[in-house]
């Protein structure tokens, strides 16, 4: 067994017990008890536990942990079913051994280390190094120290649900290029890691590598692609061409890192081509791809689109903007300090985010409950589940609404749903005047069929595009677009989601023949945080 190990049997269960190197004598009848000290007879503990309490327990776990005594190891914790299942599949999925834990300093109750081990799977042999940290708790019950459960304790990348594995992998790898031929890999472009992955799982198969073996995460989530942690057996990668740019990329991913939960898309507007994805988030979600949320006043595009589509007025016709507006017995009001302004233009009530000029004109005839829904699918391909882009994609929500509702939908609250990649896609629509389904790979590489949509017409696109411009020069994005130069134009959100104090920021804008959006949450107003970040790829892209 390695290490100085020797094994007693005591009451015919066998004990480990460690001498030399490692964590101290094993202490045997902890280890019978669960770990809960000398005394079953004595009186709970209460309160966090101390500094004595978190080394030895924690050192009980590592050791454990090491000799592959996944039970004992469990019992260490306070979800040792669970626990001891994820220790079991290390050794026997993962077919991980020789792990070598080393402790860092502990910062109270939390006690970081780092884990030396080795992979090995048909007679070959990978070392494994990682680092993670776990915590030491009370037991609720029972009122021992106890590791608080959390498959990350095991190793950082694993989730609630999550297993490791070491196996030949289901698809060959990929060599992602990028539009300019660049090498687009997770170690140089980290957000891209979700995005390279459900490529991988895609079309891996068909772009012509052969398949090698690997340690990888197996997540919970029935359509997630394996995440690849350690390659034991290199397979053959297959090329794969992306629209990908890697320098607009490279921005985009050093401009999410500006502001926490955020997420930004860049698209070609004359193509649809997808010119960059990224995400800074915890949870390491796609929600640039796949988010769910309100957009807040960057709707106003659409919705502006509406009013002109419908002949209700037009970008020098009238919008008036007064302090309130009432719509079936719900008052919206405008931004702090915002003047009234009863003569204003549509371009006026559009490039100051005027949220009562909009309520104002949804009820003029000849709009209806469905008229922003039926805008938002037959001009802007929105709403109907259709997007083809070659990963995992929401393409957008805005259902027909009545009651308040309506009012709320037509200035991005209500029922609207979106993400960055809808928003950047509805930029493009506006200043072009044609709707160009966003993709990331060529349609023809698995006979996909991209959406279609009529588009605008284009003296509605000409207006649109010109108030945009406004917005951006003499409106609420004139911070954020600064010192950009070309043909630029933006509009900025922001988005009150209930449990928050701060409402989410959202911006988007164009340059030249590049449109992207971003969404971060909590961030404010859409020019304080969500601007920034879409000035900085435009700045690179456009």
């Amino acid at each position: 067994m390695g290490r100085g190990v020797k094994v007693a049997v005591i009451g015919g269960v066998f004990a480990v017990m460690v001498g030399g190197a490692g964590y101290g004598a094993y202490n045997v009848v902890s280890a019978l008890d669960g770990g809960g000290g000398s005394s079953g007879a004595s009186e709970a503990k209460s309160g966090p536990p101390g500094e004595d309490e978190v080394a030895e327990t924690s050192e009980k776990f590592f050791t454990a942990w090491e000799k592959g005594d996944a039970t004992t190891a469990a019992a260490y914790t306070n979800n040792a079913s669970v626990a001891g299942a994820l220790l079991t599949s290390y050794g026997e999925d993962a077919h991980i051994g020789g792990v070598e834990i080393t402790p860092g300093k502990a910062a109270g109750t939390s006690v970081p280390f780092s884990v030396k081990a080795k992979v090995s799977y048909e007679g070959t042999t990978k070392p494994l190094s990682y680092k993670s940290t776990l915590t030491v708790v009370r037991g609720e019950t029972s009122g021992r120290a106890l590791v608080d459960w959390e498959p990350s304790v095991v190793h950082p990348d694993l989730k609630d649900g999550d297993t490791l594995v070491t196996e030949e992998s289901a698809t060959p790898q990929i060599q992602a290029v990028g539009r300019d031929g660049a090498v687009l890999t997770k170690e140089k472009y980290p957000s891209l890691g979700p995005v390279l992955a459900t490529l991988r799982e895609r079309y891996g198969s068909k772009a012509g590598g052969t398949p090698g073996v690997e340690l990888a995460v197996r997540h919970a989530a029935a359509d997630a692609p394996d995440t690849p942690l350690l390659t034991l057996t290199e397979g053959e990668p297959g090329k794969l061409e992306t629209t990908l740019s890697a320098s607009v990329q490279a921005a985009a991913e050093k401009a999410v890192k500006r502001y926490g939960e955020s997420s930004v898309v860049a698209v070609k507007p004359s193509t649809g081509e997808v010119l960059a994805v990224a995400n800074n988030r915890k949870d390491g979600f796609n929600a640039a791809f796949q988010g769910r949320v309100a957009p807040g006043s960057t709707m106003k595009i659409i919705t502006a689109a509406m009013l002109i589509d419908n002949g209700v007025t037009s970008m020098n016709g009238p919008a008036p903007c007064p302090d309130t507006a009432t719509w079936q017995s719900q008052t919206f009001k405008n931004l702090t300090n915002m003047k009234p302004n009863e003569s204003a233009t549509l371009a006026n009530t559009f490039m100051r985010s005027c949220n009562t000029g909009f309520i104002k004109l949804v009820d003029e005839k000849p709009l209806t409950d469905s008229s922003l829904t039926e805008e938002a699918q037959k001009r802007f391909g929105l709403g109907q589940d259709n997007w083809q882009t070659g990963i995992v994609s929401f393409d957008g929500s805005v259902p027909a609404s009545g009651g308040p509702d309506r009012a709320a939908n037509a200035i991005g609250q209500g029922q609207v749903q979106m993400n960055p990649l809808n928003m950047a896609s509805v930029t493009a629509t506006a200043i072009t005047g044609e709707f160009h389904q966003p993709y990331l790979v060529p349609f023809d590489l698995d006979d996909r069929e991209p959406a279609t949509a009529k588009g605008l017409p284009q003296g509605t696109a000409s207006q649109l595009k010109q108030m945009m411009k406004l917005t951006a020069t003499q409106g609420t994005a004139v911070t954020a677009m600064s010192g950009l130069g070309g043909d630029i134009g933006a509009k900025t959100g922001s988005a009150e989601v209930d449990g928050q104090t701060v409402s989410n920021s959202w911006f988007t804008g164009f340059r030249n023949d590049v449109a992207a959006a971003a969404m971060t949450e909590e961030g404010g107003h859409g020019g304080d945080a969500a601007g920034p970040i879409v000035a900085d790829v435009l700045r690179v892209g456009g």
